[in-house]
């Protein structure tokens, strides 16, 4: 049995796998930024560098451009070079095509190469993008792009160091399809498999994603930043089979196995306690649906479990921490397609303290209907509601040990109508 692939719970269970590959917000700026504006798109990406945007006077052969002017580019075609009016320096070099920009851009900061990428004459990002540390040159991501789609490994690496940090694979359409996460120290941090192998060279992940053999594959380790166990994970054929994550301490925090019909989430106090449990069913062509659950105390004592069938809930009951029933409550639908609910509650002796019936409108709003009980803790009747079809209070009734002792019907009005006088 496999697990689906919930994107959901994988990133509940691995936040930062989706984070980490993402450019800074001006560098995703200029990624959708049209051509005739890259020179506003390379302000953009070295503001973060500099006190203060800079001023550019661009030139061509020697001949001074605005690149926010096509007509200063009519017919022009070469490297088009922009300098910071103040220091002189060089702040981006772009190409020219008969006077469109497109083909090679490269983007300075402080004099070192910072970003270099190429871009079609549609002004989106074609082929290979570099982005590189502007202290040492060093290489912090690249990736390919094909009319401006990510395509292919894409991989991003640790600052002030060559170690991956993060390897992906990219397809258009379809969007990432597999990554792998990895600490400073390159132990695995997090990882999404594909169904197929995908990360090669950069990493192997044919056995890790459960592609070596005809079963599942090895349990991978996941690690923090500060090398301490943060998840297991086992994958066969590219699907999510078990997951097991970590608190700081070691103890374990959330699992996830199959079952025979789906697979069953586990969650836990850092003390190891099993506080939730939850079952799944999976569906061929359909999302999961719940079919059990339990909630339990700090002393791992229930303290609450519900039913579902066929994704509609059937039944709640709540404990006392002493484990005596608190309520107990169950929903169902009545032959002409009304759907009820019987509630009965106890005192923490196991007594019934009460019954009751509701019409469920499914609106978190039931209507009391029929004949509502209530016992004192010895278990004897002490008060009765008789509700109509509407909900409207029609009959009450009241008893002390001796015996019966107010007996009224209930008009529309709220007048009443006493047949036993205390």
């Amino acid at each position: 049995m496999t697990l689906p692939r919930s994107p959901a719970f994988f990133m509940a269970a691995f936040p930062k796998v989706a984070v980490l590959s993402r450019a800074p917000s001006a560098s995703r700026a200029a990624l959708r930024t049209p051509a005739l504006a890259l020179g506003l798109a390379a302000a953009a990406v070295l503001a973060p560098l500099g006190a203060r945007a800079a001023v550019q006077d661009c030139e061509i052969a020697g001949e001074a451009v605005r690149p926010a002017s096509p007509s200063t580019l009519a017919g022009k075609s070469g490297t088009m070079r922009c300098r910071d009016r103040d220091s002189g320096q060089l702040v981006q070099e772009q190409e020219v095509q008969n006077g469109r920009i497109a083909g090679l851009h490269r983007i300075y900061a402080n004099g070192r190469l910072v970003r270099e990428q190429s871009v079609n004459a549609q002004g989106n990002l074609q082929g290979l993008l570099r982005e590189f540390d502007a202290a040492g040159g060093l290489l912090l991501r690249e990736a390919s792009y094909s009319n401006g789609n990510r395509v292919g490994l894409a991989r991003s690496f640790h600052p002030g160091t060559q170690q991956l940090q993060r390897v992906s694979f990219h397809a258009a359409p379809g969007g990432e399809l597999a990554a792998a996460e990895f600490t400073p120290s390159g132990q695995l941090r997090a990882l999404r498999c594909g169904g197929k192998p995908l990360l090669a060279p950069a990493f192997d992940d044919s056995r890790p994603c459960g592609f070596a053999g005809n079963g599942p594959g090895p349990v991978v380790p996941l690690y923090a930043d500060n090398g301490n166990l943060r998840a297991r994970v086992t994958f066969a054929a590219g699907r999510l089979v078990r997951q097991d994550t970590f608190y700081d301490n070691g103890q374990l925090a959330q699992q996830q196995e199959p079952t025979p019909t789906g697979y069953v989430e586990r969650s836990f106090a850092s003390d190891g306690t099993l506080r939730r449990e939850v079952s799944w069913q999976v569906r061929p062509n359909a999302a999961p649906v719940r079919e059990h659950e339990q909630e339990f105390a700090a002393n791992g004592a229930p303290v609450r479990e519900r039913r579902w069938r066929q994704g509609e809930l059937v039944g709640e009951d709540t404990f006392y921490l002493n484990g005596q029933p608190r309520s107990r409550a169950q929903y169902g639908v009545a032959p002409g397609g009304e759907r009820w609910l019987q509630i009965r509650n106890f005192y923490d002796s196991g007594v019934l303290a009460g019954e009751s019936s509701y019409a469920d409108n499914g609106r978190y709003a039931p209507v009391p209907v029929g004949t509502h009980r209530q016992y004192d803790p010895q278990g004897k009747i002490k008060s009765e509601t008789v509700y109509d079809t509407r909900g409207r209070i029609a009959r009450e009734r009241a008893w002390t040990p001796a015996g019966l002792m107010r007996d009224d019907e209930v008009f529309e009005d709220g007048s009443r109508k006493t047949y036993i006088r205390p």
